[in-house]
């Protein structure tokens, strides 16, 4: 096998040298990157390279075309071109195998399928990446906390938790978000546009992922499956946060007094009680909660709904916890046992009186 030098003009590269099939075969070796510039016959300047490309034997179709396709991707970086455009949003791109992986994003195809669960993805790395999961492979890890994941993007991401970092910035407030995905979610607080409807229930979403999501609630579909139980979700998160139980994982902790959870939302919870912050404003009054569920408590005083009925003695309350607490005077209950003696309690207050007396302290 010879080596042939490439000494043409970029003009000529372009079109390829005449009188000849395969002047430029693909370069396994290395590339120099010294170019020159020559003067033709007609006074033009072109620029030319010294790039040496292996002479295959012409006889070996399937080394003539391999070769080919490594010299048209060598003259692409000296002219620019990209000849595989997209003929639904106009992408270009200097490879046909980048023109296939986007029009993926157009046709939904998916063609990488796992065979563990229902996963199937446009790219083989990510179904790779998805693969780590069954494996419970997790080779990137914070040095701040420990927190490991299956995915480079994911530490990034969670790093954002120890810098502040905000990278995505609403254009129309002084809002900015840690994730894009966050960002959307505000985005659409500013237009309050729903494109997306459910054919079901009516249901509306201002992006297409939510509506996907809320589908599965009519269909019953969950694919994100628990490898260690029989377990499974319809998001994905919901999978993530439960393998937290089996791991005891708590990748979120509090810079301000060493608290733990295995989920981000819980964090956001716990911190309002170092700010004080309570974003749940009731409409009818002054009344505000640090966490939603209080709210809703809240809102039953004005309307006087209680929802939650005994089956038992018809009594009504507006919190599922009262309810839980009362069907104890039906069942006899006693879940709160003191460790001290054989008292048993139906409700935590009744019990933390109780081992007051045992201490002398509050519990």
């Amino acid at each position: 096998m010879e080596d042939s030098s490439c000494e043409h003009s970029l003009e000529e590269q372009c079109v390829g040298h005449p009188g000849k099939e395969m002047d430029h075969p693909g370069h396994p070796g290395k590339e120099s990157d010294s170019r020159e510039t020559q003067t033709t016959d007609m006074g033009l300047q072109q620029e030319t390279c010294d790039v040496n490309f292996p002479q295959p034997d012409n006889t070996s179709t399937s080394q003539v075309q391999e070769s080919r396709g490594d010299m048209e991707r060598h003259v692409v970086k000296h002219t620019g071109a990209k000849p595989y455009m997209c003929g639904e949003c106009g992408y270009r791109t200097e490879r046909k195998s980048n023109f296939s992986r986007h029009t993926r994003t157009h046709t939904g195809e998916r063609p990488y399928k796992c065979d563990q669960c229902d996963y199937s993805a446009a790219r083989k790395s990510s179904l790779d990446k998805h693969l780590q999961i069954h494996r419970g492979e997790k080779p990137y890890m914070c040095g701040e906390c420990g927190y490991r994941t299956a995915q480079k993007s994911d530490l990034s991401k969670h790093m954002r938790t120890h810098t502040g970092e905000k990278p995505y910035k609403c254009d129309q407030c002084d809002y900015s978000a840690v994730h894009k995905s966050d960002l959307d979610k505000h985005l659409a607080t500013h237009t309050g546009e729903k494109p997306y409807m459910c054919g079901e229930c009516g249901y509306r979403a201002a992006r297409k992922f939510n509506l996907s999501q809320h589908m599965k609630t009519h269909t019953g579909e969950k694919p994100y499956k628990c490898g260690q139980c029989d377990f499974s979700a319809i998001q994905k998160y919901d999978l993530v946060k439960h393998i937290r139980k089996h791991t005891g994982e708590k990748p979120y902790m509090c810079g301000e007094c060493g608290y733990r959870t295995t989920t981000k939302s819980d964090l956001s919870r716990h911190m309002r009680t170092h700010t004080g912050e309570k974003p749940y404003k009731c409409d009818q009054c002054d009344y505000s909660a640090a966490d939603k569920s209080a709210l809703t408590k809240h809102l039953f005083k004005h309307s006087d709904e209680n929802p939650y009925t005994c089956g038992e003695c018809g009594f009504k309350t507006d919190s599922n916890s009262h309810l839980s607490r009362h069907m104890r005077t039906h069942t006899g209950e006693k879940p709160y046992k003191c460790d001290l003696c054989d008292f048993a309690a139906a409700d935590k207050s009744s019990f933390n009186r109780h081992v007051r007396k045992h201490t002398g302290k509050r519990t």
